[in-house]
């Protein structure tokens, strides 16, 4: 099993920084939007609007993931 070069092992950090702050982000962002949809009394629609967007930051943030778990995998 050969050791990655220092550039791949510098892109692996990279992206999974960027995913722990996607996935965070997104955590915020969707609690929030829960707390101001029932504080303000927003329509359900709204409120499944924000579940989608969360669900795809989770998906984007799922699937970044494991490209990085597979480019390890291969090295």
């Amino acid at each position: 099993m050969q050791r990655p070069d220092p550039e791949t092992d510098r892109q692996n950090a990279t992206q999974t920084r960027l995913v722990a702050l996607v996935i965070a982000g997104t955590m915020i962002v969707w609690f929030g939007a829960q707390w101001l949809g029932g504080l303000y009394g927003v329509a359900p629609r709204f409120a499944f609007l924000a579940d989608l967007a969360a669900l795809a930051g989770f998906t984007w943030a799922l699937l970044v993931t494991y490209r990085i778990w597979r480019r390890r995998q291969k090295h």
